[in-house]
């Protein structure tokens, strides 16, 4: 199939790109579970190792099942080039470390994830790359942050676990005007909602293991983009080795295949979910991107084509209210992920967020009674129904 970028023909484009047929002409692709490949002779292994010749060499380099993962990602992402990677996390540290040099600076949308929170803040300094946080809400402030060793800007939009919006296109101009990478984590919009390279990103990281498996079975991450930059990283990947296996690979190329029916379906759930919440005396605030109360609903209606899975709120009785709500789920799981095909919830100040300060939460809107549930494909009435019993219940 031509690889062209196209959103009209998403569904398409993750269903018919594979790689290529065996001599057994096989229509759903196999997975190849070798480490090594044969080379025919020796002067073909010579020109395999000095890069003269494409062919397979080694599975921490490359495999039929992570390549045909990573084009599809390239070609859903309308990028020109990535990799494969073992993690999500491994993803944002090659997209970050694999680009970077001692010396460099990051500028950094203070709201993200708290394992990139981590590496931003203890792992990079090991080697002198540093950081330096601002509000991704507020693009009249980012250059404050500015020094002249500053390559990357780095963001999530929408936020996790806050679902604040951050303007690609105002993004994208501040990383040009001041020659940075702009790197963006598009883990909980996925390719099929949002697309940061057509807004003017250099590189997009993912956590597969998130929508993109969206059922809880493997971890998987990606990163891809402009082809210099992917070109610089090949050598970080490689020799590092945060290979993807070619079973992960495997099972992340089979979902994408239905991301675009899961997130339709997710979307619409999320949304009456978010309605629903809206009107329960112990909720403080709602957040959902393309709910009407939602603060940047306008920009997340330009940048997203719908407003995601997530559900981020409010109870006004704090933490302790927060803690009794999960235990008084009765369907929801409580289980350290999200994007899958079950309704999760999750307490992020006492759990993903809980190594931070609680300033550095605060600062990075996680509330303490702040409850982010990544709406399933359950029956609609049975999310609904679970989440407002649990509100109810946890009412004391």
């Amino acid at each position: 199939m031509k690889n062209t970028p196209d959103q009209d023909h998403f569904e398409t484009q993750a269903i018919r790109m594979q790689a290529d047929r065996s001599p057994h002409q096989e229509h759903s692709v196999p997975i190849f579970a070798t480490s090594s490949f044969v080379f025919k002779n020796a002067e073909q292994a010579r020109a395999r190792f000095a890069g003269e010749d494409e062919g397979l060499v080694y599975s921490r380099y490359a495999n039929p099942n992570t390549d045909e993962f990573i084009s599809k990602m390239i070609t859903l992402e309308e990028a020109e080039d990535g990799y494969a990677t073992a993690s999500g996390m491994a993803a944002v540290f090659c997209g970050t470390a694999g680009l970077l040099k001692s010396g460099d600076h990051i500028v950094a949308a203070r709201s993200v994830f708290g394992s990139t929170h981590q590496v931003l803040t203890e792992l990079l300094p090991r080697w002198n790359i540093q950081h330096s946080f601002v509000d991704g809400t507020k693009p009249e402030t980012w250059h404050e942050q500015l020094k002249p060793n500053s390559r990357m800007f780095f963001l999530e939009t929408p936020t996790n676990p806050g679902l604040d919006l951050v303007d690609l296109e105002a993004a994208s101009s501040f990383a040009k005007t001041n020659n940075l990478v702009l790197l963006v984590d598009n883990c909980f919009a996925t390719p099929y909602l949002q697309n940061p390279i057509r807004f003017g990103a250099d590189v997009v990281c993912h956590s597969g293991t998130k929508f993109i498996d969206g059922q809880g079975r493997v971890i998987g991450g990606a990163v891809v983009g402009r082809a210099d930059l992917m070109a610089n990283m090949r050598t970080f990947v490689r020799a590092s080795g945060p290979a993807l296996s070619p079973f992960n690979a495997w099972i992340l190329s089979k979902s994408l295949e239905t991301l675009a029916v899961r997130m339709e379906a997710h979307c619409a759930r999320a949304l009456k979910l978010a309605h629903k919440l809206e009107s329960e005396s112990q909720v403080a605030w709602v957040k959902y991107p393309h709910l009407d109360s939602h603060p940047q609903a306008k920009l997340a209606r330009r940048q997203m084509r719908l407003g995601g899975a997530l559900v981020t709120f409010e109870l006004k009785g704090g933490i302790e209210q927060g803690k009794r709500f999960l235990d008084a789920l009765t369907m929801t799981s409580l289980t350290a992920n999200l994007g899958d095909t079950r309704t999760i919830a999750t307490h992020p100040a006492s759990t993903t967020h809980s190594k931070l300060s609680e300033d550095e939460r605060l600062a990075a809107g996680v509330t303490p009674g702040l409850i982010r549930v990544s709406t399933g494909l359950e029956t609609t009435a049975d999310i609904v129904g679970d989440i407002c019993q649990a509100i109810t219940t946890s009412e004391r």
